[in-house]
């Protein structure tokens, strides 16, 4: 009788090992597919983000070229919109690309709607880019 109560423990303790092993592995491949999800986020919204600071200065002074505008302006949005799709994760690294994103898509709106009217680039148009920068590098840092 001893004896089976000897291995009764000893099964016990040995399938509780493996259910500890088990959710250790578990949650060690949660977090490291968070962590991959909230790089890859952080990466497309850096991409946009530097596809806009890189060309947006073409279109700070009149004349301007509406051929070349819509075309810069649609890359810009659908690099944003991909890296808005990359950001669901709830790491904080997705949240701050995610709105980092969405500020980038109203100012290329504001952007557009001033250009098609003739009328100047919004005034704050150099602060609210850099504000985006800081979010997505922000984000970049998160996601390490």
């Amino acid at each position: 009788m001893r004896t089976l109560l000897i291995w009764i423990v000893v099964l016990f303790l040995v399938w509780f090992g493996w259910k500890w092993v088990q959710k250790q592995q578990h949650t060690n491949t949660v977090a490291s597919a968070g962590a991959s999800a909230a790089q890859s986020c952080a990466s497309a919204a850096s991409s946009a983000a530097d596809a806009w600071g890189d060309g947006v200065g073409r279109f700070a002074n009149p004349p301007y070229d509406t051929t070349a505008w819509d075309s810069f302006r649609s890359d810009i949005e659908s690099r944003a919109r991909r890296a808005e799709e990359k950001c669901t994760c709830s790491e904080n690294a997705c949240t701050t690309a995610r709105s980092a994103m969405s500020d980038l898509r109203n100012l290329i709106a504001e952007m557009d709607q001033s250009l098609r009217s003739g009328s100047p680039p919004p005034s704050d148009l150099v602060q609210r880019q850099e504000a985006i920068d800081n979010a997505v590098n922000r984000a970049r840092d998160e996601a390490k």
